[in-house]
């Protein structure tokens, strides 16, 4: 302990590092609960799938960004999107598209 001591009181320095693991391990809570369904994914192939959509839709909350909304939106707009403005579809860059306004 006395070795990795500086570390270990680095919270002391700075009030941002927090002192326990709870962001952490709430974060990983889902996949956690979800290990047992995803047990049966099929194929090797089903799972990597799987993994494939928990880190758009992670990724997509992590951006602040509706992950449902920016999934269907973007799946609804993939087939006639230039390959080469594919950045814009990224949860990072993405904006949601604008809603016309009908007259009343």
């Amino acid at each position: 302990m006395l070795k990795r001591w500086m570390r270990f009181a680095a919270f002391l320095d700075d009030g941002r590092i927090c002192l326990s693991n709870n962001a952490a391990e709430r974060a990983l809570r889902g996949f956690a609960l979800g290990r047992r369904a995803w047990l049966f994914a099929g194929s090797d192939r089903g799972a990597a799938r799987a993994a494939a959509m928990a880190t758009l839709i992670t990724t997509a909350k992590l951006n602040a960004v509706d992950p449902q909304a920016w999934l269907a939106d973007v799946l609804a707009r993939l087939p006639a999107h230039p390959a080469r403005r594919i950045d814009e579809l990224l949860p990072w860059t993405w904006a949601p598209p604008q809603q016309t306004q009908s007259a009343a």
